[in-house]
């Protein structure tokens, strides 16, 4: 028989294997969705800012809790930009498109091809493009869906800082994994339209390493917690350079966008 020596949640076991195991740790996995997780500590915080609470961990029977956020679209958008525009080659290509694209091009998209999650949960509004010109291309556009990601994560940043202040207060970095984060790129429009620091993991597969980590603490190869966060990858690390100015008019537009296609509240 093989024993099973621990039992993780996906997100949970990449929290864990983000190191994540103190009060205002926080990580991100972006795939075709992005997945942001806080630790909370032993404190279980009721979200008004419609979070879920849930558990980060239960060790040596200590539970810790977390808050999460779910963004149904982003590295989808990129792919519709793909597929359903026609552009070849990946996201790879779309990056090295968004990077063209004009500054201050004022487009903005708002992904929202099967709803909005956290913290709007409106499964009724729809996807749209603001800001178009004449001189509009296809660079502006990709470098949007980019940005949608980074502004998405910015509402979960909000409603993480209103209900956890505490354990916001203790972060430094939000700790990055998932196919997306391999773009150092994005990785800096992330910490740019944020205004937080993002630690990009060098293994992306940190939900893997994260069940390896609670079952080396169960069989022992782990003494302490701690030990076991040790563990964790080395990360890339980006420092937000885009000016207070420019990030809070990056974030007015988009939540005025939002605002355009919410059809709740």
């Amino acid at each position: 028989a093989i024993p099973i020596r621990g039992v993780a949640g996906d997100q949970q076991a990449a929290l864990m294997g983000q190191g994540c195991i103190r009060p205002g740790e926080m990580k991100a996995t972006y795939g075709t969705g992005c997945f942001m997780l806080i630790n909370t500590g032993e404190t279980a915080p009721l979200s008004r800012a419609k979070l879920l609470t849930t558990v980060a961990a239960r060790l040596n029977g200590r539970t810790t809790y977390a808050l999460e956020g779910s963004i149904f679209i982003a590295g989808a958008a990129l792919q519709w930009i793909n597929e359903g525009l026609n552009v070849p080659g990946g996201g790879s290509a779309i990056e090295a498109l968004a990077q063209t694209a004009k500054p201050d091009h004022g487009v903005v998209m708002v992904p929202a091809f099967t709803g909005l999650g956290a913290p709007w949960w409106d499964a009724e509004a729809r996807g749209a493009l603001f800001g178009l010109t004449r001189d509009t291309t296809l660079a502006e556009i990709s470098q949007a869906a980019f940005d949608a990601c980074a502004l998405q994560t910015r509402d979960l940043v909000e409603a993480m800082r209103a209900d956890a202040p505490t354990a916001f207060g203790a972060a430094v970095e939000i700790r990055i994994d998932g196919g997306m984060s391999r773009s150092s790129w994005f990785s800096q429009r992330l910490a740019d339209l944020t205004g937080v620091p993002v630690g990009r993991a060098t293994y992306q597969e940190t939900t893997a390493l994260g069940a390896a980590l609670f079952a080396g603490l169960g069989a022992g190869v782990y003494a302490t917690v701690e030990d076991a966060a040790a563990a964790r990858p080395a990360t890339e690390r980006h420092d937000p350079k885009l000016d207070g100015h420019g990030r809070e008019a990056a974030y007015a537009r988009w939540l005025d966008a939002v605002a355009r296609v919410r059809t709740e509240g």
